[in-house]
């Protein structure tokens, strides 16, 4: 019978009567040397009397104890579900397989030196950085001028063989075989160095956007938990990583990486890790995804109390020519370091070099089409962006890319001179190609260029709407993730492909997985100056300040970008806050129809539905955004219930203002609030009305609180949706 690995969590009410008396073993005898958990006697107990045919030892994989209970192990089916039976297990999933989400961004937003808050309160902020480790001797992460670390960190220093941290990275953990919390991949340190990296003057990608590379919170400490490799991340080490960074004490959680699809809550591992630290009063920012290209319900990240990160341009932008030998230049995309030799070499269409694949597939420079001997030297000329890969293995000179709807304004790192050209510009050079007798061209080193379009929410960046809460917005905010210089590590190839021997300390990465550090160091920077404001208060304040979008450059509109662009500088000020707590979410996971079982499977406690949770809808979630998923065909009146605080003045008067929307009516009662004093609550409700959508339609207007100096602006937006059941 095939054994699978499973996730188990026993019952917290049980084991909390434990937890304390074991919190100061766990911290000191539940790991060994090379990052893996020893089980408690309580689990092993638990794993005998189901166990057949091996022992405890060669079953367990790890034991979760320092911030929730439970352990992952290698089960049969049978196995499993005698587990899930017991009286004293909360819940059992599968283990799967999560994927990465893969300077002048600060500056783009107004968030430069003179802006920035007291360095001294800054360093006593401590992001958790989940992700492929670190490559702690970047000058992003030196810690000339740090102090000790914060007495509030509880964590240490486990980053394996040849890893030592400073004041700076004060914290290190891996969950991997391969010994170290250092970063092979280069994605960990990139994101890290986004996040909280020193300024580093000089900084550039061989010569390539030259300047001062720095984090968004630059004095902030950083702590490292090593879940990934190239190949992904495995839930079991992502809730070890959650674990483990709770008890340690961080305050802020980025989480570069996620599932390819939508996931019930009680079944995503970021969900349940996230609410656990939302609990301990930590916020989680997690990257939206990069599947927009393929359409509408790709977000992944879906838990109100998690920030989920769209990726946006900023106004630099990295461009390629190539000159044809007919004389003609064209404009592309690309991250291209190479100098041009002063030559035109020839070039050759992926399908005339191809003696083993179809025509499509040879015209694509799919794996393994290309003839070597008929391409090296020579530029290829390739149907697929993706063909630059096979292009280098075969040795090509050069490459021509169509540049595919999904990537368009994106630049990659390329391994061999190349640009990626649009449909019009790609064709051209195919016309060229077929009518010239010795078609040949030079691919010119790239260089940067002001863009006056942006921010642009970027094609690749995961799409909403929420299929698992579809009355709650995602994403939520949009921030810079694409062409993003940070640090990287010097022993993984900056393109990412094989045979590409080059080492930086610097590289251009976009993604979603770019924008969520931007995003988890403006809520670190909020932290800075509002030390005890819960998770939501700074998720709301986040959303809140958001600067609008331009729906015009945007088609998808909110549900590519939920609340807007993010804005560093407004974010500590937001006037009023919406805030959501534990019992908020439960509430919410009950009107969603969860059993109990499955509520506690997030909970990880005996957290029960209150009977008038019924009768509550989800969207009255005391979230920053309003959102209403309505069925089609039908007019519609819908009530949003919400409640803030007074964060602003303490005698302040706000004013509703709706943006208009000829097709939607609404009234906001009462449209004055008037507070008297600091922290002060007071609730109001949105009537939302209009005649009927069409199927998968969505409506949108904006409310906006002010007192005159404070912008508070929320999103509203009705849809027609149907999902499967």
């Amino acid at each position: 019978m095939e054994n699978y690995r499973f996730l188990l969590f026993v019952d917290i009410s049980f084991i909390l009567m434990l937890g304390m008396s074991l919190s100061s073993i766990a911290a000191n005898n539940d790991r060994k040397a090379k990052g893996e958990y020893l089980p408690t006697s309580n689990h092993h107990s638990i794993l005998q009397q189901v166990i057949m045919g091996s022992s405890v030892a060669d079953t367990l994989i790890r034991s979760y104890k320092r911030s929730f209970n439970g352990f992952a192990a290698n089960l049969t089916e049978d196995e499993a579900k005698k587990l899930a039976s017991m009286k004293e297990v909360v819940s059992i999933f599968p283990n799967r397989i999560l994927h990465l989400h893969t300077t002048r961004s600060w500056d783009f937003m107004g968030f430069n030196n003179p802006v920035r808050g007291n360095p001294n309160i800054e360093s006593n902020v401590i992001i958790g950085v989940i992700d492929t480790g670190i490559w702690p001797e970047s000058p992003s992460f030196s810690d000339e001028g740090f102090g000790p670390a914060p007495k509030k960190w509880k964590g240490a220093c486990r980053g394996g063989k040849n890893f030592t941290c400073n004041n700076k990275i004060i914290g290190a953990r891996f969950y991997l075989s391969n010994g170290s919390a250092r970063d092979e991949v280069g994605h960990g340190t990139h994101t890290a160095s986004t996040a909280a990296g020193n300024e580093v003057k000089g900084a550039s990608f061989f010569g390539l956007a030259q300047g001062t590379a720095r984090g968004g919170v630059p004095s902030a400490r950083i702590a490292v938990y090593k879940v990934c490799t190239a190949d992904g991340c495995e839930d079991v080490d992502i809730l070890a990583a959650f674990d483990d960074a709770i008890a340690d004490g961080v305050d802020i959680l980025t989480v570069s990486l996620g599932s390819n699809n939508q996931v019930d809550l009680f079944n995503d591992p970021i969900a349940i890790g996230s609410f656990h630290a939302m609990k301990k009063g930590i916020l989680t920012l997690n990257s939206a995804g990069n599947d927009g290209g393929r359409g509408e319900f790709t977000v992944s990240s879906v838990a109100p109390w998690v920030i989920s990160v769209a990726a946006s341009t900023t106004d630099r932008k990295f461009i390629d020519n190539v000159v044809l030998g007919n004389g003609k230049t064209l404009t592309g995309f690309s991250v291209n370091s190479f100098s041009p030799r002063g030559i035109k070499l020839p070039i050759v269409y992926g399908r005339d070099v191809s003696r083993n694949c179809s025509e499509l597939f040879s015209g694509l420079c799919y794996k393994s089409c290309l003839d070597r001997h008929l391409v090296e030297g020579k530029i290829t000329l390739c149907d697929l962006l993706a063909g630059n890969l096979e292009a280098h293995h075969a040795g090509a000179a050069g490459s021509i890319l169509l540049n595919g709807n999904n990537v368009d304004n994106v630049s990659f790192v390329m391994a061999l001179p190349a640009v990626a050209l649009n449909q019009k510009d790609y064709t051209m050079v195919k016309s060229y190609v077929n009518s010239a007798k010795r078609p040949v061209a030079e691919i010119l080193k790239s260089e940067t260029i002001k863009d006056l379009y942006s921010p642009v929410v970027a094609k690749f960046s995961s799409l909403g709407p929420n299929s698992i809460v579809p009355d709650i917005l995602k994403p939520d905010i949009t921030a810079p993730g694409v062409d993003i210089l940070a640090a990287f590590s010097p022993i993984a190839p900056p393109s990412g492909l094989p045979g590409d021997n080059r080492h930086v300390k610097y590289n251009v990465i976009s993604g979603t997985s770019m924008s969520c550090p931007h995003a988890a160091a403006v809520a670190a920077y909020v932290k800075t100056h509002h030390p005890a404001w819960s998770p939501s208060a700074i998720q709301s304040a986040i959303m809140t300040t958001a600067w609008p979008m331009d729906k015009s450059k945007n088609p998808h509109g909110e549900i590519s970008y939920g609340s807007g662009h993010i804005n560093p500088v407004k974010a500590i000020d937001p006037g009023l806050v919406y805030e959501a707590f534990e019992e908020d979410y439960i509430k919410l996971m009950c009107s969603l129809g969860y059993s109990p079982d499955n509520i506690k499977k997030v909970s990880g406690d005996n957290s029960s539905c209150p009977e008038i949770s019924e009768s509550v809808p989800a969207r009255d979630l005391n979230y920053p955004s309003l959102t209403a998923s309505l069925p089609a065909n039908k007019s519609f009146t819908v009530t949003f219930h919400r409640t803030v605080k007074n964060v602003g003045f303490a005698n302040s008067t706000y004013k509703a203002e709706v943006s208009p929307n000829p097709e939607l009516k609404v009234e906001v009662v009462p449209d004055v609030l008037s507070f008297k004093a600091l922290e002060e609550r007071k609730s109001f409700n949105v009537t939302v009305s209009g005649r009927a959508l069409d199927a998968v339609s969505r409506l949108s207007a904006t409310l906006i609180w002010s007192d005159g100096r404070h912008v508070v602006r929320s999103p509203i937006l009705v849809q027609a949706l149907t999902l499967e059941p």
